[in-house]
């Protein structure tokens, strides 16, 4: 069974549908509660979610991730700098550190419950942003639960990022806020990276020295 993330791009967002979830058209995060009450109907809401992922797209990059198995999508999670995500701003445990891009949306397809597909999300994420360089780390307001379903809403659940490497932040008996330092990944990154040079070089043949010319004559 191959399995893998790519880029969360537009072309994903219809896909959303399909997975069962109403993210399609849900702006918690994307917009300030004043803001999304002042919006019509779910079409509206679409072309929205549209823009707002176009904008991020085009000034900061890719903000998410896809979870693919055998071609078909089975989850994705977003995040953005804390810029982007003014909706993050109505939690007591906010606001969120400047140094971190925030993790606010994650979802795993029902029958993938146990299979990893969370943690392989989260380890897509942070490549992405090891790879950019710059970013300290990732913070998410999280809920009680552990599982990331449609039931947990708009929230992650703080067992969930727990399992998968984040520590409270700022503790709160009901929206704590949850931080995974990227520095931690960057070394552990090198550390891999340098015992593979060292490997490569204890078994790499050495090469034959060539022999030196003899005159027959």
């Amino acid at each position: 069974m191959a399995r893998t993330t790519v880029p969360f791009t537009l072309d994903h967002l219809d896909a959303l549908d399909e997975l069962g979830v109403p993210c399609r058209s849900c702006l918690f995060w994307e917009l300030d509660p004043v803001r999304r009450g002042r919006l019509g109907d779910a079409v509206t809401r679409a072309e929205v979610k549209e823009s707002w992922m176009s904008e991020v797209l085009r000034e900061w990059g890719s903000c998410g991730r896809v979870a693919i198995i055998d071609g078909t999508p089975v989850g994705y999670l977003t995040y953005a700098p804390p810029s982007y995500v003014p909706g993050a701003a109505q939690f007591p445990t906010a606001p969120a550190s400047p140094d971190a891009v925030l993790l606010t949306t994650a979802f795993v397809a029902d029958g993938y419950d146990g299979a990893g597909i969370g943690r392989l999300l989260v380890q897509g994420m942070a490549r992405d942003l090891v790879g950019r360089g710059g970013i300290r780390a990732v913070e998410a307001f999280a809920h009680g639960g552990n599982r990331l379903t449609a039931e947990s809403g708009c929230l992650l659940p703080a067992e969930f990022l727990a399992r998968v490497g984040f520590k409270t932040h700022r503790p709160h008996p009901r929206t704590p806020r949850m931080r995974m330092e990227l520095r931690s990944l960057v070394s552990w990154r090198d550390e891999v990276e340098a015992a593979i040079e060292r490997l490569v070089g204890v078994v790499q043949p050495r090469k034959r020295p060539t022999p030196a010319h003899r005159d027959l004559n």
